[in-house]
């Protein structure tokens, strides 16, 4: 199976030293947002609560404040499970281009040099995906209420259909362009849809979701290749 195949194949590089040093910046980075995420949320908890707080029948707590920063971290555990997508999205557009290189000079050493794409190009589109991502979530809650029982698989179906969409783009578009990555996209659709699956789901798992956004973008780059050279023989 093309996904599982590339998914393995991006694992494989992890020893590759160019890889590490891609991989050391997008946990730190990655490890950096929640740590500011995690200092915003204690310092406005306690902006509201104070450093103590009076209870009925207990009287004034002041421990309080401590509860609420080591409380948090837990806290930031599972709320990890959400924010990775989007922190995973903006981390792989970050550094795809780094990455991919890294996986062509090592598994398809005979490429020509890759299509430039310019910085504000790769964030005007990292923050329009962004918005898509969060607006599809946002609407995706109704159906979490109401469908319960089916949430994880409703989260994983959904992020995994426009992760899988972005990471395809952005490997894609390196060599064949906005139209041929479209027209890729189009024909393996289902491929690409289950690989984002497969993304998605480690995403959900606190401190294994800091490894998929680079693995996500090596994954991909393989898979691009991959789905490219059935194309041409087809």
């Amino acid at each position: 199976m093309i996904p599982a195949a590339s998914f393995l194949a991006a694992i494989g590089q992890l020893g590759d030293r160019r890889f590490q040093a891609v991989l050391a910046k997008g946990l730190g980075i990655t490890v950096a947002i929640f740590v500011a995420f995690y200092v915003v949320f204690v310092q406005v908890v306690g902006w509201f609560l104070g450093d103590s707080v009076s209870l009925p029948w207990i009287g004034t707590v002041t421990w309080v404040d401590d509860a609420i920063s080591w409380g948090a971290i837990p806290l930031m555990l599972l709320l990890s499970v959400f924010l990775m997508v989007p922190v995973a999205s903006a981390i792989t557009g970050i550094f795809l281009d780094d990455v991919a290189q890294a996986v062509e000079d090592r598994h398809y050493p005979a490429l020509g040099p890759a299509n430039e794409l310019s910085l504000m190009d790769n964030i005007r589109d990292s923050l329009a995906f962004l918005g898509v991502l969060i607006g599809a979530n946002i609407i995706a809650l109704v159906l979490y209420i109401f469908l319960a029982p089916l949430a994880p698989f409703i989260f994983w179906g959904l992020n995994g259909f426009l992760l899988g969409r972005e990471y395809f783009t952005l490997a894609a578009i390196r060599r064949v362009g906005r139209d041929g990555a479209a027209q890729l996209r189009k024909r393996y659709f289902v491929t690409i849809w289950i690989a984002g699956v497969l993304m998605v789901v480690p995403l959900t798992i606190p401190l294994v979701n800091l490894l998929v956004p680079i693995l996500g973008a090596a994954t991909f780059t393989h898979l691009f290749h991959r789905l490219e050279a059935k194309r041409l023989r087809a």
